[in-house]
């Protein structure tokens, strides 16, 4: 796979003066070559899409969802082929890859059946008081103009799903950017959109290296921007851009609570599990990955072993190797920085279980235990096969810990009180509340955010596209009602 890559531009592909090689974060191979966009090509995609606005969004329902279930089929049709090359550019183990490969042609199915069912209208009656009397309020969402997708590059071809999907589905126009490190994936999505009979400029992907990306951000053809990445990104484009409409979707530190009631072997074995392999897929580089395990004190000594050994369990190596669970990071300078937040909590006092060791771009999974409060480790995102596992006393204890945290993506409580359940609901500041399982669990369907320094809007194809849209109301007049 060395081939060189055009963007999409407009509907048509097309390439610039410059390229960049896009490498493989496990043998370092180029994995392909990506042309770049001038400036002039990125100005003429963003001039396309505006002047194309109001035309989507009056394209037929019919249309949209047509061209949304082509690209859901066509990436079914090729799950393998994609597959690999997400392995290849991102380092991503092969049964991740697929993976994410099958949640992507879920994501444009749903936003098939969306696009059919979305803004039917509702009718409100005003006469409750009598001066609406023979008034009818009507009222539909509208696109608020062409969005401006930026994506990340730990879920190359599903984020970049994400943004585009909704956009169609609404009849938004999108100027999507994938990842630098990882565009190939995002620049397949082109490949299957031109196959559709959407209307040219309403669509457009562009390999814009990361600063050029400012001046996206501050076009005002682009008011509506849906960016996934770090919290320091996130919330610096939100503050250069105080009258836009932003959804960030920003980083977390997952955490996964183990109860008292959570105690059989079973439980224990399967919790253990769990938790091993999604501190774990993607080489820990999710924003919803395990990072901090807080077990109460009634199992924590006969979970902790289980843990350790379910973690040592993961096969590492060759992300293109189907037994492999574990692949590399995305560089090495990311299994770099993995390793000094390790060695700075080992440093300050924190035991070192398992793993703890960086091969190039790879480093092993780690579990560790008595972390200090206030180092890296425990304050900030790791994004990296790295897990703490912490005792505590009790459910309010433990709330407590999973709230002890600037960051409220998502949180795992592994109980099978339904009581609990509802407790931790209303307790948890988080985006989201899996219960019995691992803060990892995503269904591509359902709102997904979170709190505080987590971001702010929702993903999920109809999160999404309410947030690329706005309420319109028409009151009719002389209505006998």
């Amino acid at each position: 796979m060395t081939s060189t890559h055009a963007f999409w531009l407009a509907g048509r592909q097309a390439t610039g003066d410059a390229a960049f090689d896009v490498t493989s974060p496990w043998d370092g191979r180029v994995v392909g070559t990506v042309s770049v966009p001038s400036d002039a090509q990125v100005e003429e995609a963003v001039a396309a899409a505006y002047a194309v606005r109001d035309e989507f969004a009056a394209t037929p329902a019919h249309v949209r969802a047509a061209a949304l279930d082509h690209v859901s089929r066509r990436l079914a049709e090729r799950t393998e082929e994609i597959a690999r090359l997400i392995s290849a550019e991102n380092g991503k183990p092969m049964k991740w890859a697929r993976g994410e490969v099958g949640r992507a042609v879920s994501v444009f199915r749903f936003a098939s059946e969306e696009a059919r069912r979305f803004n039917g209208g509702e009718a409100q009656r005003l006469d409750t008081d009598a001066g609406g009397q023979g008034r009818l309020a009507f009222t539909r969402r509208f696109p608020k103009g062409v969005v401006l997708g930026i994506a990340p590059f730990n879920f190359p071809l599903n984020l970049c799903a994400h943004k585009i999907a909704p956009a169609i589905a609404a009849g938004a126009p999108i100027v999507l950017k994938p990842a630098p490190a990882t565009p190939l994936s995002g620049l397949i999505l082109g490949e299957l959109l031109a196959e559709t009979e959407l209307p040219a400029g309403s669509w457009s992907i562009l390999p814009v290296p990361n600063d050029r990306m400012p001046a996206l951000v501050q076009d005002e053809r682009l008011p509506v921007i849906s960016f996934t990445g770090s919290e320091k990104v996130g919330y610096a484009i939100m503050d250069s851009v105080p009258r836009k409409h932003c959804t960030l979707e920003l980083g977390g530190n997952g955490a996964a609570v183990v109860l008292a009631d959570f105690a059989g072997d079973e439980d224990l074995d399967r919790a253990a599990q769990r938790i091993a392999t999604f501190s774990n897929y993607q080489g820990g580089q999710s924003c919803i990955s395990v990072q901090r395990v807080i077990a109460d004190a009634s199992v924590y000594d006969r979970l902790l072993p289980r843990i350790v050994a379910a973690v040592e369990a993961q096969v590492t190596g060759d992300p293109g190797d189907d037994a492999t669970d574990v692949g590399p990071l995305v560089s090495e300078e990311a299994a770099q920085r993995v390793e000094a937040w390790v060695q700075e909590a080992v440093d300050a006092g924190a035991t070192l279980l398992a793993g703890g060791k960086r091969d190039g771009a790879s480093y092993a999974p780690t579990v560790l235990t008595d972390v200090p409060a206030d180092v890296t480790l425990s304050c900030e995102e790791v994004f990296g096969p790295v897990l703490t596992v912490r005792k505590v006393d009790g459910e309010a204890e433990a709330f407590a810990a999973v709230n002890d945290s600037r960051y409220g993506l998502q949180a795992g409580v592994f109980t099978h009180d339904l009581q609990t359940a509802f407790r931790a609901h209303r307790a948890l500041e988080v985006g989201g509340v899996v219960v019995g399982d691992v803060p990892s669990y995503r269904a591509d369907q359902m709102p997904y955010g979170g709190a505080k320094q987590s971001g702010v809007g929702r993903e999920g194809v109809r999160f999404a596209m309410d947030d690329y849209t706005y309420e319109r109301v028409m009151v009719l007049t002389g209505l006998a009602l």
